[in-house]
């Protein structure tokens, strides 16, 4: 049973020896630095059912878990809070009790309860750019915490590989591509994402033409003849035209290809995938259904809605009056397909833009609306979007930051920033290398999972690669520290340690506190879906054990049992560290 649970029992038990009342709940929280105290109970909820002054209260109460409570060894009251000093013997026995869990903190997987988590969900008309990068990264992260505390998970994405958009770059690369294919120097997604800038350049040249003719902009850009024969392509697709089909076919596989080597590069993976050429049409029959249940209204022009205005929305189209489907009816569909797929999924997290916030809103009360139980557990993982110093991102003028370059780029930092600290003269160029690419990589993920999901970023890829401050290097050079030490370690077999052969120093209390806490941190991020509180509860860690060596002799240690003692210290802090650091897709080094 936690401290906190226990305590809550004595407490509840306390109020009701003293004042004959039953207390329904105990708030805690953490023992403020300047006082004496490990844990303090607020007094002043219990003022709801004991009448008097809360000093005396608190006074009462710690007296009697004082006299009664063998983990209390002391108390003092400061105004409504009492604060509760806790035996060493309870933390020394906590962490012996976790030592040797290489997994502290994660919960076993209950098969029954699963969840789906979509990420990624590209257009198959470009590379992959800093914007999906803050994408992926969350999605997997949380897709990884969601696991840790203890539910079953499937990633997913839907691929975007249909419409006006795709055509454009088949389009262009049927008249300027001359039977270009990808190389090893030019991956097929980067080629791709090539001929849909070629597109818009030369339909802007279009534009200007027709302007320079008479027409206006708006008229110019409807009739110029590029855009025109890209959506009679569209509708050869739609058709099943057999050229336009082999030729959409080859170009997807191209950007397929590239898309799995950037998700290699960042370290990311999907159970499942789902297309949009695949599901472009479900969810008409849901709308039939929904349309005998008045849940939906045909207006008089054929048009099928969704009338949200009781519900503080508006009304919303989901079959248009030629009888096509729109966006909202594809993830109507989409959403009761992969329930059908995966039965014991019981709820779907969907990694998107906050620009899409008011879709999922609605997307969520119509599946609400069509009676299906599980749509109470659907989770819009909105997040806001990166900027650069320089500026935003367009991808029809090619102005991105392709997430390819931007690990290499990393990578090149973190080499740069390497050599000019002279850490790693003693390696060979394969262990650099790969060290380079471990710290830069480390660096972006957790530049953008510190971050709260909701909050813009504004991502400087120097800033991020520091081995100072609240930065994934430092977190990983403090790994590597701790296996230094462990590696100079030289522990007798004979050693056996009890409560009472150590006496705890107060920065050895302090890590096992914070240790203490890992289990509720994965707990309340998962809840949560926030990466941010794995990411900001590693850093405290890691500060709290450079606060420890600092201040501790680890291998200098008194005695046998307490060098013994810090060096499972160390090694149950760095295997925690991995781990959460697992949680946020972060890879560790042994040595820096």
């Amino acid at each position: 049973m936690k401290l906190q649970e226990t305590l809550e029992l004595h407490v509840k038990a306390a109020i009701k020896a003293l004042f004959q009342s039953e207390l329904p709940s105990v708030e805690f929280q953490a023992t403020r630095k300047e006082f004496a105290g490990d844990v303090t109970v607020v007094v002043f909820p219990m003022l709801r059912v004991v009448k008097g002054n809360p000093v005396v209260i608190g006074e009462q109460v710690g007296q009697y878990l004082l006299d009664n409570v063998d983990l209390v060894k002391g108390f003092n009251v400061v105004k409504g809070f009492l604060n509760i000093e806790i035996n060493d013997s309870y933390y020394f026995d906590f962490f012996q009790s976790i030592k040797n869990d290489a997994k502290f903190g994660f919960v076993d997987q209950k098969e029954d309860d699963a969840v789906m988590v979509e990420y990624s969900s590209p257009n198959t008309n470009k590379p992959l750019h800093l914007g999906h990068v803050r994408n992926v990264l969350l999605g997997y992260s949380v897709a990884e915490i969601l696991k840790a505390s203890g539910k079953k998970v499937y990633k997913t994405q839907i691929i975007n590989d249909r419409g006006i958009h795709i055509c454009k770059s088949m389009l262009a690369y049927q008249k300027f591509g001359k039977g270009e294919v990808p190389t090893q120097d030019l991956k097929g997604d980067k080629l791709v994402g090539n001929y849909y800038v070629k597109f818009d350049q030369e339909y802007k040249a279009e534009i200007s033409e027709l302007m320079a003719q008479g027409q206006s902009e708006e008229e110019a850009k409807k009739n110029a003849p590029l855009l025109l024969e890209a959506k009679e392509m569209l509708i050869k697709w739609e058709a099943g035209d057999e050229d336009v089909v082999a030729l959409w076919t080859k170009m997807n596989q191209w950007v397929y290809n590239g898309f799995d080597v950037t998700y290699k590069n960042i370290g990311v993976d999907f159970d499942t995938y789902y297309y949009e050429s695949n599901t472009y049409l479900l969810g008409k029959e849901f709308v039939a259904e929904g349309l005998k249940t008045g849940v939906f209204i045909k207006k008089e022009d054929g048009s099928v809605w969704c009338d949200l205005t009781e519900d503080g929305l508006d009304e919303k189209i989901v079959l248009r009056s030629d009888g096509t489907a729109v966006y909202m009816t594809q993830d109507i569909g989409t959403a009761i397909q992969r329930i059908k797929d995966y039965p014991d999924v019981g709820g779907m997290v969907y990694t998107v833009g906050n620009e899409q916030d008011y879709h999922f809103k609605v997307l969520f009360l119509i599946l609400k609306k069509l009676g299906f139980d599980w749509a109470k557990n659907l989770f819009h993982l909105s997040y806001g979007m990166v900027d650069l110093p320089s500026g935003k991102m367009k991808s029809r003028e090619g102005t991105v930051v392709d997430a390819d370059d931007l690990i290499q780029e990393m990578a090149d930092t973190a080499e740069e920033i390497s050599k000019e600290l002279g850490k790693l003269e003693e390696y060979d160029e394969a262990e650099k290398s790969d060290l380079y690419k471990t710290i830069g990589l480390g660096a972006l993920k957790y530049y953008i999972l510190k971050v709260d999901p909701k909050k813009r970023i504004l991502f400087d890829p120097k800033e991020s690669i520091d081995f100072q401050g609240n930065t994934g290097p430092f977190i990983q050079y403090t790994y590597a520290r701790i296996q230094s030490i462990l590696r100079k370690a030289n522990i007798g077999a004979d050693v056996t340690l009890s409560a009472a052969s150590i006496s705890f120093h107060e920065k050895e209390k302090e890590l096992i506190k914070q240790l203490e806490q890992f289990p509720e941190i994965i707990q309340n991020a998962a809840e949560q879906h926030s990466p941010a509180l794995i990411a900001n509860y590693t850093y405290e860690l890691v500060k709290g054990f450079n606060s420890f060596y600092q201040n501790v002799s680890i291998l200098g240690a008194d005695t046998e049992e307490e060098k013994s003692f810090r060096v499972d210290l160390s090694k149950t802090v760095s295997q925690t560290i991995k781990n959460a650091l697992s949680l946020l897709g972060i890879a560790v080094p042994e040595r820096m």
